[in-house]
């Protein structure tokens, strides 16, 4: 069955840097697109990041424009989240999820967007 298993959460300090992962198994990751979305306590689910299946088109939020970068290695069925310069509004639980297709297309940043989710990992930026 399709899963996804997002890591490399943890506890920063503001201004520092963390990669999360987002290991995909049961279904061929180069045919989709992969995307990323956060959820902070009492807040709604905000889509930050989306990367086609190739690679060549990334998407982000203006909220971590600049900060994050997304990437991809299909060969190891993962896709990246690195981001830096982390602020204590970046304290979310993030999350990866698949869309229905190879693109990331016009709503990438809605979660109906997604058909499958990883369970999450916890970033807090605190000092």
């Amino acid at each position: 069955q399709v899963q996804l298993v997002e890591s490399g959460g943890g506890l920063v300090q503001p201004g520092g840097s963390l990669r999360l992962s987002c290991a995909a198994s049961g279904f061929t990751l180069d045919d989709y697109a992969i995307g990323w979305f956060r959820q902070a306590p009492g807040k709604a689910r905000e889509g930050i990041s989306c990367i086609s299946s190739s690679g060549r088109l990334t998407y982000y939020a203006d909220s971590v424009k600049g900060r994050f970068a997304i990437s991809r290695a299909n060969g190891k069925s993962t896709v990246y989240l690195q981001m830096s310069s982390l602020k204590p509004e970046d304290t979310a639980v993030y999350y990866c999820a698949r869309p229905r297709g190879s693109s990331c297309g016009a709503f990438w940043g809605l979660p109906t967007t997604y058909t499958n989710w990883g369970q999450g990992t916890q970033v807090t930026v605190s000092s």
